[in-house]
């Protein structure tokens, strides 16, 4: 599903991320407010290549920084590359890639002049189709290494502060949690409940996935007899398409928050091979759960903080119509509408004023998002419709598909168990109309 898109990497090499070098608030500042859209639970920022404009995923769950187009790096005249191996969840293997070295960096006015990232090749990859709106790349963790970094999910506001001139202050509302690193990347320690028992689980603190929670050991959790879970798509990782469970465990405790009935994943074991190489980590902790947050990050003092936002009772939802969108591209529309012209004439003989009314036909075009199906759940209830990979949609309740953002049908699809949806999809260029009610599966 969209809203499950996965951004997790695990670079083939090591780079070490030094303290002292990277990013810095530049005139001697003390903090900087950085604003960033929420989109499908992922905090999209403006950062600037070499003087250009783009969106990137601020992303706590990769060490360093993404470029996907490229487009874009041909434009940025990235200089100083030479060729590596990605490799990331999914099952199909490791990615060639350029490093580009000497780049400059600015996100607000947090600047690195110096900077290192890494160009994918492979036009495949591209998350933007999925996400509905451009994205150029993934700001990884080095963006957190020389701040302490506030990000308020209602708002959607980063706060970045310089740690030489500011610390935390105490916060008897907040949940104050030790943060661990392996590689750079960093790791907290939760209660997770299933019927039986309550445990504890080390999970991958991890902005840019847009899930809730992924739990890699099915025991205790799954179960057959009544059976609590349903196969799915999880998403799109840098190594391919990643497959597993859906269930929703009992509890899950953050200090003395409790969550409950929370949306878990549980993907294929050949999707995270390359993710189990820290030996304690039991899984993911995504934007799905960052979001009922306002998070705070203190990588030097190796903490995080968490205080509860209006988000936090939110239920949890996910896509029940088992399909997943994809914007397609742009095609031209053509709209007709119909104009009335007044115009005034004089009558040479009556030495009169005639009114003339004529109507006449206006003609538009314009480029308007072109939405797909990429996929289909399995006895879902868009499946049983007769929906199928490769439709398009055209409209969906009565409206044009191109009138609604790509996380609007998300949402429409994550609403109310029950909900009617009527679609017309074109498929050989035959148009159908088809109609399916939202179904949970818990």
């Amino acid at each position: 599903m969209i809203k499950e898109l996965i951004f997790l990497l695990v670079l083939c090499f090591s780079p070490s991320l030094v303290g002292q070098s990277g990013f810095h608030l530049q005139t001697n500042k003390k903090r900087d407010r950085i604003p960033f859209r929420l989109v499908n639970n992922l905090p999209i920022i403006e950062v600037e290549v070499n003087g250009t404009a783009l969106s990137f995923i601020l992303d706590t769950g990769v060490k360093s920084t993404i470029l996907f187009s490229l487009e874009e790096a041909d434009s940025l005249q990235l200089r100083n590359t030479s060729p590596v191996k990605l490799q990331g969840l999914g099952s199909d293997g490791a990615l060639p890639a350029l490093k580009s070295l000497n780049n400059r960096i600015s996100v607000g006015d947090a600047l690195d002049k110096n900077h290192s990232l890494y160009i994918i090749f492979d036009s495949e990859l591209n998350f933007s189709p999925r996400m509905g709106i451009p994205i150029h790349g993934i700001l990884g963790n080095e963006f957190f290494q020389n701040f302490i970094v506030k990000i308020n999910y209602s708002s959607e506001v980063i706060t970045i502060y310089d740690p030489k001139k500011y610390s935390l202050k105490s916060c008897r509302k907040c949940v104050d949690m030790d943060l661990n690193f392996d590689r750079n990347k960093p790791y907290i320690s939760l209660q997770a409940a299933s019927e039986y028992k309550q445990e504890e689980v080390t999970l991958l603190v991890d902005s840019g996935s847009s899930d809730v929670l992924w739990l890699f050991d099915e025991r205790d959790f799954i179960q057959e007899d009544p059976r609590n879970y349903f196969d799915d798509f999880l998403g799109l990782g840098l190594s391919g398409n990643i497959n597993g469970k859906r269930t929703r465990i009992p509890k899950l405790l953050v200090g003395h928050y409790e969550l409950t009935a929370v949306n878990t994943s549980f993907p294929e074991a050949n999707a995270i091979l390359k993710a189990r190489h820290y030996e304690d980590r039991d899984g993911s902790l995504g934007g799905g759960f960052l979001k009922r947050f306002t998070v705070t990050f203190d990588y030097g003092n190796k903490l995080v903080r968490f205080k509860k936002n209006s988000k936090f009772k939110d239920p949890f939802h996910y896509n029940m119509s088992g399909i997943t969108l994809e914007h397609e591209g742009l095609e031209l529309r053509k709209e007709e509408r119909q104009a009335v012209v007044n115009s005034d004439r004089a009558n040479q003989n009556e030495s009169l004023t005639m009114n003339s009314i004529s109507v006449t036909t206006e003609v538009q075009y314009t480029l308007v998002p072109k939405y797909v199906v990429v996929h289909v759940r399995e006895g879902s209830p868009a499946a049983l419709a007769g929906i199928e990979e490769n439709d398009e949609v055209i409209s969906i309740n009565g409206k044009p598909c191109y009138t609604y953002k790509l996380f609007e049908l998300i949402d429409l699809f994550s609403s109310d168990e029950g909900r009617k949806i009527t679609m017309e999809v074109k498929r050989n260029g035959v148009t159908d109309r088809v109609k399916f009610y939202l179904k949970s599966l818990f």
